[in-house]
């Protein structure tokens, strides 16, 4: 079988972290970019949704990375529960 070459920039945090990621499940960078581009092949398009939040989902988002109306419960049903409300 032959291969080719892939050549890519990646800031060194993303690398790292990634690469740390990678190694607890036990896979090289070759291997998970391998994985990558024959999900592409296979499905024709990324294998994730990639989509900018609407003005909603944004603000969502960034008031629970900072913890801001953030509600935990002890369980699924807990949550599904107060949806009833």
């Amino acid at each position: 079988m032959k291969t080719s070459a892939v050549h890519a920039r990646i800031e060194p945090q993303t690398k790292e972290k990634a690469e740390e990621i990678l190694r607890s499940l036990g896979l090289t960078p070759t291997e998970a970019i391998r994985i990558f581009y024959k999900q592409i092949s296979l499905r024709g398009g990324l294998p994730f949704l990639v989509a900018i939040p609407n003005k909603i989902t944004a603000s969502t988002l960034e008031k629970s990375l900072r913890g801001v109306d953030v509600q935990e419960f002890e369980s699924l049903e807990a949550m599904f529960s107060s949806w009833k409300k």
